[in-house]
């Protein structure tokens, strides 16, 4: 048998059995009812019996307008309003510390003193030459009175008083510099230093620290640097003390934008004569850029957020079948501001009133879409939060003048 035969055979039963599995399906099918077709007449939106697609089942919340203030939050660092690490001006050998770790201090008070011994007998030597230098000034003075002397003579000898005078305030100063004293008032830290020891000029002695008022140094994005100025209030929080909230007053704005983070660099400062912040904490920073204004606001679950475009699904009445009122989901654009904890503002694409849907925007087809409102309350909006947590207590303030100047209002 030749092989084009074997192929023409081939096909030949396939097709007859193809044709027979046809012919029993015919003849064993179900036949339609007068019922199922009367059903499928009934469905509205019915093209050539396929069934009409239902409506889409979705919860939704009101556009709500409300107050909400215009607080940005950022990260920050606090440091010590005066802050430096006490040095040695000379070398010498330490002989005496006046003070303990840890303790405050106050300006000019005494707190290392340097071997002094050569440098004293410097002074002394200086002093003695000064009171030579004084009496000849004083001989000479009467003697050119009597005419004895020349007025050369009167000269030579003041001008030796001011030479020997000089030389007393060096040995003093230098004698002074041995003599280490706190540079303004503050809490002395961890000494490096023990008596006995050789300090070369400017090794550390001990650092010291003004915590009376602490500044708070943070970054915020150069869009607000129009909105940002001295005199605003802020709240700061910080990981050692969860439950409290400090009050703070913006000093003062870096006027340049760092070039790295485009970012502005803003100075509050802080009211700690009890002492409770330390330099080098890692702060929380809620800044009140202005005035409390009426907002719209809705749920943030209910923004879709796709290729750049933010957009909410909107309620539109519309009319169901036989004439029945109906829902249906329109698209629409929309610009967001601030945003709060589950709520996002809305600047620009929604009206006060209106619905938005909250869950089930992805299984909405298009604009246009038949929808089923779940919630039928008018209460489905959370309300938005206080400027601070009733769980956080703002720290007590002292009585007397603030060291950061007037208090801000909270």
């Amino acid at each position: 048998m030749s092989p084009n035969l074997k192929t023409s055979t081939s096909l030949i039963a396939v097709l007859a059995l193809a044709g027979a599995l046809g012919v029993a399906w015919w003849v064993q099918r179900p036949p339609a009812t007068a019922t199922t077709k009367s059903a499928a007449a009934a469905q509205p939106g019915v093209a050539g019996g396929a069934p009409a697609r239902a409506a889409v089942v979705v919860e939704t919340a009101p556009v709500r307008r409300q107050a909400v203030a215009d607080d940005v939050e950022a990260v920050g660092s606090l440091r010590s309003r005066q802050g430096t690490v006490v040095r040695a001006e000379v070398a010498g050998r330490v002989v005496q510390i006046g003070f303990r770790d840890g303790q405050k201090v106050v300006r000019g008070q005494f707190l290392v003193q340097l071997d002094d011994r050569l440098q004293q007998a410097q002074l002394q030597q200086a002093q003695a030459e000064l009171s030579i230098a004084q009496a000849n000034h004083r001989r000479n003075t009467e003697l050119v009175a009597q005419g004895f002397i020349s007025q050369r003579g009167l000269d030579e000898s003041a001008a030796a008083v001011k030479v020997a005078q000089a030389k007393a305030e060096l040995a003093r100063a230098t004698a002074a510099r041995l003599r280490v004293l706190a540079p303004f008032d503050g809490v002395a830290g961890l000494r490096n230093i023990s008596v006995g020891d050789y300090l070369k000029d400017g090794a550390d002695i001990v650092n010291l620290e003004d915590m009376n008022a602490m500044y708070v140094d943070f970054r915020l994005p150069e869009r607000w640097q129009a909105r940002v100025r001295p005199g605003q209030s802020a709240r700061v929080q910080v990981e050692a003390l969860p439950e409290r909230a400090f009050a703070a007053v913006v000093q003062a704005v870096d006027p340049q934008i760092d070039a790295n983070g485009r970012s502005l660099i803003v100075r509050g400062c802080i009211d700690n004569r009890r002492l409770q912040l330390r330099p080098g904490m890692f702060a929380r920073v809620a800044a009140r850029l202005g005035d409390d204004r009426a907002a719209l606001m809705i749920p943030e679950q209910a923004v879709v957020s796709q290729g750049g475009r933010q957009s909410v699904y909107r309620l539109v009445k519309a009319e169901g079948p036989e004439g029945t009122p109906a829902w249906r989901g329109e698209r629409v654009d929309v610009q967001t501001g601030v945003r709060l904890a589950g709520l996002v503002e809305i600047v620009q694409g929604l009206a006060e009133g209106e619905r938005v849907v909250t869950a089930g925007q992805q299984r909405i087809q298009g604009d246009g879409a038949l929808l089923r409102v779940a919630d039928t309350s008018a209460a489905a909006t959370p309300a938005a939060p206080a400027a601070s947590s009733a769980a956080v207590a703002w720290a007590e303030t002292l009585p007397g003048p603030s060291p950061c100047g007037a208090a801000p209002a909270r």
